[in-house]
């Protein structure tokens, strides 16, 4: 059967253009279209879609508003789509607070020039959240109320991963090292550390949300984040996980340094590196190279990691689309270095956490909640 989808949009001419988009890919069916976020939690409770996309500035009801609505009774997928702009960035950081899966921009053409691969990227963002079917998380507690990837999709179909079961930590071989569940065996000590690195795309904002709010303030050591996020995104990004957290979070500049208790955010658009120089590590931020993917790019970050912590970092992937992240991965875990992953069932699409994991790389293996503790016990 076709995955059922609820267009929400208060423009005729946009859910025109969405539904002919989507009627191109045959394993997707619109079977229903609201003028307004009231509307929509009326439908979406009668009709029970498999997703819906939803606008954000709507009259009578706004989408975020009614995405709370919805995750409360009835939890959907929700696709919200937005303006990449830096008010556009803070109303779609509050749709996912209040339980939408992911976004893209509301200009298709943000996505890509090409309409076909407009369309196709589309239709695959659609159809994978919509994979995650009723896994579809409740809002977030505690967070910001209504006025936090829009986001140029992460990657082809064809770079995800497919699903495939982790070996049990009893397994092991050469080739594929043991995975520990929760236990303490894959858990650096401190002395051993000088880096926490964390890569992260589609579901990535609330999840490092979830994780960098549970560090202590005295938190012992510097952090590097990389978000696939656009440039418009990642300040207003930034300055909501530093209000939230007891850390200090930032966007990274060019030549900021390491602190302890402080997580340097890589700038959308852009690559984050670290360097070494006279024996101190800064950060380098580039423009990217023409035919790179993810800009910000994990592996590329986690690569210039390894030139500077070999064996003294803890690298974490959590939930994102595509295998970005796997290759930093590796070279890091040949350096001596820690990986972790996020767990298949706490993520909002095992795409990037996967690829670590399949590739054997994953020292250790944990659902989203437990990330957080586990790195305060460090």
């Amino acid at each position: 059967m076709p995955i059922r989808v609820l267009v929400v949009d208060d423009s005729g001419f946009f859910r025109r253009r969405l539904k002919e988009m989507l009627g191109s890919d045959p394993n997707l069916e619109v079977v229903g279209e609201a003028v307004n976020g009231l509307e929509a939690v009326e439908m979406a409770a009668r009709l029970r879609p498999d997703i819906i996309t939803m606008d954000i500035e709507m009259p009578v009801m706004d989408g975020i508003t009614a995405t709370r609505r919805i995750m409360q009774s009835s939890p959907l997928p929700i696709l919200m789509f937005s303006s990449l702009t830096t008010d556009g960035a803070q109303a779609t950081l509050d749709a996912l607070d209040a339980g939408a899966v992911d976004y893209l921009p509301k200009r298709f053409e943000d996505i890509s020039k090409n309409r076909d691969e407009a369309t196709r990227a589309l239709c695959e963002q659609v159809k994978i959240i919509a994979s995650r079917g009723h896994s579809a998380r409740r809002p977030l507690t505690g967070t910001a109320a209504p006025i936090p990837r829009p986001r140029v999709p992460d990657a082809p179909a064809s770079a995800v991963p497919p699903r495939r079961s982790i070996a049990p930590a009893t397994t092991t071989s050469p080739a594929t090292p043991a995975v520990a569940r929760g236990g303490i065996a894959a858990t650096p000590s401190r002395a051993s550390l000088r880096l926490l690195a964390i890569g992260t795309s589609t579901g990535g904002p609330v999840a490092l949300q979830e994780v960098l709010t549970k560090l202590p303030a005295n938190f012992p050591l510097p952090m590097l984040l990389v978000q696939h996020m656009p440039g418009s995104f990642t300040p207003a990004f930034a300055q909501r996980l530093n209000q939230l957290c007891q850390i200090t979070v930032k966007e990274a500049v060019d030549g900021d340094v390491l602190k302890p208790a402080t997580a340097l955010l890589a700038p959308g658009g852009k690559q984050m590196l670290l360097e070494s120089r006279a024996g101190r590590q800064i950060i380098r931020i580039l423009d990217p190279e023409p035919g790179q993917t993810y800009k910000p790019c994990v592996d590329i970050t986690f690569n210039s990691i390894a030139k500077c912590f070999p064996s003294q970092t803890l690298a974490v992937i959590l939930t994102g689309m595509g295998a970005d992240g796997r290759e930093g991965c590796r070279t890091l875990k040949a350096a001596g270095s820690t990986i972790w992953s996020q767990d298949e069932a706490s993520c909002v699409v095992y795409g990037m956490p996967a690829a670590v994991a399949d590739a054997g790389l994953s020292d250790r293996v944990l659902a989203l909640k437990d990330v957080g503790p586990a790195l305060s016990r460090i």
